[in-house]
């Protein structure tokens, strides 16, 4: 679908600035920025960002995804620190943990997350911390490294319904993706999962709601559901732009499936109001 966004996509970029200048002045990337995330004002004003380590460049190439495939840098050791000494300055409680995928590394990049975490946890011993990570091409160890960290929140995306994998997610597998969350919830049942997936790739009502029960039967927790926006040429397009009232419709059915808490809606993205999602449910 091409042509104008609906009216219900469009946003404010407002509140950039400081935000950004904390970011840089640490030298750190956010996932909100790389992948240009629609609500980067919103989420900046707050002030909130979903930091990502282990560089910008990502060793795979998803269709849906604007971050840049190629050569990823060094394993900053620097890196934790900083991410901590971020958040220390912006006044966080709630901090999301992201990284490119790095299939190049032997444990995925697990450890860095490790790291980041404990870091943070350190400098800011009253926060929460939320980690969204690749899929470690399905290694228990390197998931065990994460958790063993002790996040609040392990969040792994599906991005999309199994049908579309070979279109969106080339070099994933939706069983593998299932797997980590399942997997998640083995070695570490109290801590929360989550997952998120965008709707207008081409997907149907009732692969939705599959997808929806594969997730609860992983034992999954947390469940976001928004809208695919085009963030480049480069990138598929958008095969059609759903309605809000549909998210809410799909809201209802995900909780009655058995999710503890659902954000569904255009503008919704993984780390949007994460802290909410959090704190509702009283964790």
């Amino acid at each position: 679908m091409h042509g104008r966004l609906p009216e219900w996509i469009k946003t404010k970029a407002s509140g950039l600035h400081e935000t950004k200048t904390f970011l840089r002045n640490h030298g750190l990337s956010t996932v909100c920025e790389e992948a240009r995330c629609p609500n980067k004002g919103h989420c900046f004003s707050k002030p909130t960002a979903t930091f990502m380590i282990l560089g910008n460049s990502c060793t795979r190439d998803c269709g849906f995804c604007s971050v840049k495939s190629g050569n990823p840098s060094f394993v900053d050791a620097e890196e934790p620190e900083r991410v901590a000494e971020a958040a220390h300055e912006m006044g966080l409680r709630y901090v999301v943990i992201t990284s490119v995928t790095r299939d190049d590394l032997y444990d995925g990049g697990a450890l860095q997350f490790a790291m980041t975490v404990k870091a943070v946890k350190n400098r800011l011993p009253d926060a929460r911390v939320e980690v969204l990570t690749p899929d470690f091409k399905g290694n228990v160890n390197s998931l065990k490294t994460v958790l063993d960290a002790r996040p609040d929140v392990f969040n792994h995306n599906m991005e999309t319904v199994k049908r579309l994998y070979g279109v969106v997610r080339p070099q994933a597998d939706y069983e593998r993706s299932l797997n980590v969350l399942r997997n998640a919830k083995k070695i570490a049942p109290d801590i929360k999962t989550k997952s998120g997936l965008m709707l207008g790739l081409g997907e149907n009502i009732d692969e939705i709601i599959g997808l929806f029960k594969d997730l609860r039967e992983a034992e999954c927790d947390f469940l976001t559901v928004g809208q695919y926006l085009r963030p480049s040429k480069k990138n598929l397009p958008v095969v059609e732009y759903i309605r809000p009232e549909i998210f809410e419709e799909l809201k209802k059915t995900a909780l009655k499936v058995g999710f503890e808490f659902v954000a569904s809606g255009p503008l919704v993205r993984s780390s949007m109001n994460a802290e909410d999602m959090y704190r509702r449910n009283n964790v």
